[in-house]
């Protein structure tokens, strides 16, 4: 049986796996809820985001947070390119939901063509350069290494790494969570998810509000690939090999429900991390997937996902 250092550790490593996939699984199910539009390109618009605050970081030797910031404005000017000149033309000429599938599933391989063209096929460590490590600047000047680790007791040490992606996960699930609930732009957006042709008559925008969408969805997805890339490694591959969870947790939090979704994410990481007290680590994924088929047994509709009934 795992003693309680080994469960605090893993219970970390799984909340910030967990909460990777929420990133991620959020600005998904935003899209898919509004637009109905199952985006494969959105794992590479995460390895887009990993390797942006790479070149800043690593290349450039400005701080994480600069990374941060910039892995979330290019893919999110990204999103919103590819919604002028690809998503809304196609909806314009009647697209259906096949055409926009293979569409998002082609424009996923060019991605990753582009970004293997640039950047080779080589894993990349975010925070380091050849053996030279970046540091992360603080507050009063002084500067820690994320490789080090937080002796918590005699037994629990966490990495700064783990810690790190922690909270500044948590930081932005919780401000999308307060957005959606309270704010008017939020609120516009599960209108449109529950009907986007209730929500043009009564009066909202639906341009813009599927605009803003992008938006929010390409700079979550910029930072859960940054964040990706901080806790394992980096390579054109590395939001492909996500996107799976990232479905999975969509579904299993309810498809289209961003709440959904961000319980759904970190729920998946948990289980998956606890199981590697028990079982090989290469095992995890299955057992992921496997409590994924068993709660969909149960709640076809997902965790908070809408009952449909069959005819």
């Amino acid at each position: 049986m795992p003693d309680f250092a080994e469960i605090v550790q893993t219970t970390v490593n799984g909340l910030a796996s967990g909460s990777i996939f929420a990133l991620g699984a959020i600005g998904l199910s935003l899209v898919y809820g509004i637009l109905k539009l199952v985006n494969f390109a959105h794992g590479d618009f995460m390895t887009l985001g990993g390797y942006a605050a790479f070149v800043v970081v690593a290349s450039a030797g400005l701080s994480l947070v600069v990374g941060i910031v910039a892995a979330m404005v290019i893919v999110a000017a990204l999103s919103l390119l590819l919604e002028k000149g690809v998503w809304r033309p196609m909806r314009l000429r009647g697209a259906g939901i096949m055409q926009l599938l293979l569409m998002s599933l082609g424009l996923a391989f060019v991605l990753r063509n582009l970004i293997q063209f640039f950047w080779r096929g080589d894993r990349r460590d975010l925070l380091s350069d050849e053996g030279e490590l970046v540091l992360l600047p603080f507050f009063d000047g002084a500067a820690i290494s994320p490789f080090d680790t937080w002796r918590v007791t005699d037994d629990i040490n966490l990495g700064y790494i783990k810690i790190m992606v922690m909270i500044g996960a948590g930081i932005a699930l919780v401000a999308v969570a307060l957005m959606l609930r309270f704010t008017t732009l939020g609120k516009t957006m599960r209108a449109l998810s529950d009907s986007v042709e209730l929500a043009e008559i009564s009066g909202i925008n639906t341009r813009r509000v599927i605009t803003w969408t992008w938006v929010l969805a390409g700079s979550l997805a910029g930072l859960a690939g940054v964040f990706a890339a901080v806790f394992t490694s980096l390579s054109p591959d590395t939001g492909w090999f996500l996107l799976l969870g990232i479905f999975a947790a969509v579904v299993l939090g309810g498809i289209g429900n961003a709440y959904g979704a961000l319980i759904g994410g970190l729920a998946l990481g948990l289980v998956q991390e606890w199981s590697t007290m028990f079982i090989e680590p290469t095992w995890k994924e299955a057992v992921g997937f496997g409590v994924l088929i068993i709660v969909l047994l149960i709640r076809p509709q997902g965790i908070l996902g809408h009952n449909v009934r069959q005819a």
